[in-house]
């Protein structure tokens, strides 16, 4: 049956008309992010990061204007988005400060573009939460999702209980598994020649530390019997650098984690950010970076966010993947990163999380490390890092016992003081138990080594705890007979560094393994 041309027209007109009134009902002017930049690294980046933001929501409330419903990960991005609206309003620098000086006609330029950047983010975070909110237009009045205090009082409680790993407890070591599979298969294994290591050591408490670099400011903290730690600040284009440079194709990093006050009020948005960057400057990098991002928020579980940038031209990677770490985050979490060529990984605890084969899309550029953290409020959520080690690798533990007859590392780690072999360390005596299970005529003898704090007698008696410790892990986790395992202990008689520097120290702190 053919309509005729009259019969038509009704229906479309009334689809004309429902069109009109929905764009009526949002912004029906969208703002013009300016064409040109100022050429003030502050001023044009608050100004990119808030049209970004302002054109995600402009998106999503033309969908809720056509009648068009917002599924799961709409609301997902939404959320993400607001708070990272809030977190660029509150934690952006005075930008204006950052034009005293410039010629008159740049000042006129800058606070142009700011105030027109103030007017997205004014709109977006407005719109953003009514979205949320199922209603685009609503009485201000009412509840005020920012403000949400619909959680109740025995769930907020038992929130910021649980998030206090700074009091002194026994809880410790609740993130560490007990579970011996999973030492078993744990594989990440640290670099063989040191570059960088830094616990603080040797810093004075409330200094910055002196192999640190920044544009903000932090300071260096004592936490109970946790020893030294450098509390990073939050804020918005806030870099920490430490003093690492030339980074080679093959190495690791390390370091451990320390949050204070962070429960399900935490953003979903609070993130930790490591940074592989082409220069020692206050930014991601300049023509290649490539950056993971640690999530620290608590009412969700919000994965790792890996982005790559290559020659200037973007990069193959910007994704999200996907983890549960709260448990962790709460509890001193081992970070350790391999990066082998274009291949990087990621491990918490022994847990790895992040393998990208090609995330290093250009091989020798990245040169640099830097950390950088946002989100957080400001003097209620805490976040420390201590124990940074940098070190080189490329030589395989197993090919050099196999070739050479002895292998030394200072990657086996122990707690403080003791003979418990810390999780991470399980990387190394795996590659050991390899060699031991391909030839079974092998027989090794394991030889501790400490610095030269504490008495002599106490530090020999502590490296040969610490031998036998790594023979019993190799038979009870993986099965080797004992009677192919010697032990013995040297204590601080042998050094291969100087004992009188963190990182001389760490050297000191080794375990050797020689063939019989």
């Amino acid at each position: 049956m053919k309509l005729s041309t009259n019969g038509l027209r009704l229906p479309l007109l009334g689809v004309a008309v429902f069109f009109i009134i929905s764009h009526s009902y949002a912004q029906t002017k969208q703002l013009k992010r300016p064409k040109s930049k100022v050429n003030l690294s502050s001023v044009d980046n608050f100004v990119t990061q808030s049209f970004d933001l302002y054109d995600k929501v402009y998106k999503y409330d033309g969908y809720a204007a056509a009648g068009t419903p917002l599924d799961d990960n709409d609301i997902d991005v939404l959320e993400d988005a607001l708070d990272d609206l809030s977190g660029l309003s509150d934690s952006a620098p005075d930008i204006l400060s950052d034009i005293d000086g410039a010629s008159v006609l740049k000042q006129a330029k800058a606070t142009l573009q700011i105030n027109k950047a103030k007017k997205a983010l004014s709109y977006s975070i407005k719109t953003a939460k009514e979205l949320l909110l199922g209603q685009r237009e609503r009485d201000e009045t009412e509840d005020d999702p920012e403000n949400d205090t619909s959680t109740s009082d025995e769930e907020s409680n038992s929130s910021s209980g649980s998030s206090n790993e700074n009091d002194d407890t026994e809880e410790d070591n609740s993130n560490i598994s007990d579970d011996l599979e999973i030492y078993s298969k744990f594989d990440y294994v640290p670099g063989d020649k040191l570059l960088f290591f830094d616990d603080f050591s040797q810093d004075y408490v409330g200094d910055f530390p002196s192999k640190w670099n920044t544009n903000a400011s932090g300071e260096v903290v004592k936490i109970g019997d946790k020893g030294n730690w450098f509390e990073l600040k939050t804020g918005y284009g806030v870099y920490y650098i430490p003093d690492v440079k030339d980074l080679p194709e093959d190495y690791t990093i390390e370091f451990d984690l320390l949050t204070k006050g962070l429960g399900r009020q935490t953003s979903s948005t609070a993130r930790f950010h490591i940074i592989l960057s082409d220069n020692n400057t206050f930014n991601d990098g300049l023509a290649h970076y490539a950056k993971i991002n640690i999530p620290l928020g608590q009412y969700g579980a919000f994965g790792f966010r890996a982005k790559n940038y290559f020659n200037r031209g973007g990069g193959s990677i910007n994704t999200d993947i996907k983890a549960d770490i709260r448990k962790a985050v709460l509890n001193q979490p081992h970070i350790a990163i391999s990066v082998t060529k274009k291949r990087f990984r990621l491990w918490v605890n022994e847990t790895k999380y992040v393998d990208i084969p090609r995330f290093i899309e250009e091989e020798n550029v990245l040169k640099y490390l830097k950390f950088h953290l946002n989100n957080l409020k400001d003097n209620e959520e805490h976040l420390f890092i201590s124990n940074l080690k940098v070190a080189e690798g490329g030589v395989d533990l197993r090919r050099e016992l196999l070739s050479k007859g002895k292998v030394s590392t200072n990657g086996i780690l122990f707690d403080s003081g003791s003979a418990k072999i810390k999780a991470q360390s399980y990387g190394i005596i795996r590659q050991i138990s390899q060699v031991l299970m391909q030839d079974e005529s092998i027989k090794l003898n394991i030889i501790g080594h400490t610095d030269a704090d504490g008495s002599d007698s106490v530090n020999l008696e502590l490296s040969k705890n610490r031998a036998n410790a790594v023979k019993e892990a190799l038979i009870k986790v993986y099965k080797i007979s004992g009677n192919r395992l010697q032990t013995d202990g040297k204590g601080e008689t042998q050094p291969v560094d100087d004992n009188s520097t963190a990182k001389g120290k760490a050297q000191n702190r080794r375990v050797e393994f020689v063939k019989i």
